[in-house]
């Protein structure tokens, strides 16, 4: 196809659009006993605008594994990061990770992009 086709001028052309961007946290527990997931600080939740259950792209940058699981919402103003279930198995405690919400859209959308201190306290916007 090329560029003056119908295809490439649809308004209606679905896309996987980044959506939310958690950059630079550190995994601070893991339960490879639990059933599954990813545990989030409730404040970092809510500044990118996750949903508790939603799937995620955990991607880490420590040793380039990467992995999709759903948000559970940990204790507000905690810094947890918690790996569960077989996803402990591939992304340790200490690991520094990227975690990505994404959504199908017609549109462009502004993600919500967020960089976190040590602690997984929020910095700043990207």
């Amino acid at each position: 196809m090329t560029e003056s086709s119908p295809r490439h001028q649809s308004k209606n052309n679905m896309r996987w659009i980044l959506r939310s961007k958690i950059h630079k946290a550190n995994v601070t527990h893991a339960d490879p006993g639990y059933v599954g997931s990813i545990t989030i600080d409730e404040n970092l939740i809510d500044k990118v605008g996750l949903w508790p259950g939603e799937k995620v792209l955990v991607v880490d940058n420590t040793n380039g594994e990467r992995l999709e699981t759903y948000v559970i919402v940990g204790k507000r103003g905690s810094g947890i990061i918690g790996m569960n279930g077989a996803a402990a198995l591939r992304i340790n405690i200490g690991d520094e990770i990227i975690i990505m919400g994404f959504e199908l859209s017609d549109q462009a959308i502004k993600p919500k992009n967020i960089l976190v201190n040590r602690k997984n306290g929020f910095d700043k916007y990207l």
